[in-house]
């Protein structure tokens, strides 16, 4: 069974924040293959959507425990490393353009306090995160990401602005292809087509 992991921060006020992109780009996916809505299972401190995609079982969790305690709701619903190899983290990601997704398996942290909580709770970083760009750029490419700790700060919990958030419903499409592709024809098929 897959579980997959959108990580965030709770409550009206952090909704359309950039730290939320875990959150926000879940929402093409849960759409295309009829998830119920979400209900709040208190053993994971998490909502948690449960359907089918194929013939596989994956569950859908959003932690409610702030970011930097993610670890603590993925730690309850993945209790050994053998499960942690079905898990897919949803985050944002600052080293990433916006508008730019990779797949990456056992990798680093990339200083991500979500990811960083997760691989500390599992005692493993044998899982897949699909990392979600949310750093401004040039007209060349060239990333223009916010400098010092205050400053990065205050962009990822700041919200996304009218042009941002409409690039986001088309990054919530290529998250869901990514998703579909990883659980049904596996990681490699996907990492080939989605970070090439």
């Amino acid at each position: 069974m897959y579980v997959i992991a959108g990580l965030g921060n709770p409550g009206e006020r952090y909704e359309d924040t950039r730290h939320n992109t875990g959150r926000i780009v879940l929402g093409s996916f849960l759409k295309t293959f009829g998830f119920p809505d979400f209900i709040f299972n208190k053993k994971l401190q998490s909502l948690l959507a449960e359907a089918k995609v194929g013939k596989e079982k994956v569950s859908v969790i959003m932690p409610e425990t702030y970011m930097n305690k993610s670890g603590s709701a993925v730690g309850a619903i993945i209790t050994n490393k053998k499960k942690a190899r079905e898990l897919i983290v949803v985050h944002d990601d600052l080293d990433l353009p916006l508008g730019k997704i990779k797949i990456s398996w056992n990798r680093g942290t990339g200083g991500h306090r979500g990811v960083l909580s997760i691989v500390r709770a599992l005692k493993t970083e044998e899982f897949v995160r699909i990392r979600v760009g949310i750093s401004p750029s040039t007209a060349g490419g060239k990333l223009r990401k916010p400098k010092g700790e205050r400053e990065v700060e205050e962009f990822i919990l700041g919200k996304f602005k009218e042009k941002e958030a409409d690039e986001m419903k088309k990054i919530s499409k290529k998250v869901s292809a990514a998703l579909e592709m990883i659980i049904l024809e596996g990681l490699s098929a996907a990492m080939s087509k989605f970070n090439s």
